[in-house]
């Protein structure tokens, strides 16, 4: 499946909507990317429902999840 996927997220630090490219695979993924204002890493959870279609999740690197 490989697909990008553009959306836009909300920085758990800054709180600045920014716009992302996020690769979507068939299995779930994490994986952290700095925020474009703040340069502060961001953790993204992409997750696949079982009708194949992507749910991404943000929080701040010293969040639980």
């Amino acid at each position: 499946m490989n697909d990008l996927l553009t959306t836009d997220i909300s920085c758990p630090y800054c709180g600045e909507a920014i716009e992302v490219m996020v690769e979507v695979l068939e299995e779930s993924q994490e994986y952290i990317e700095d925020c474009q204002v703040c340069c502060r890493p961001i953790v993204f959870n992409v997750e696949m429902a079982f009708d194949g279609s992507p749910s991404i999740y943000v929080r701040s690197e010293n969040d639980t999840y």
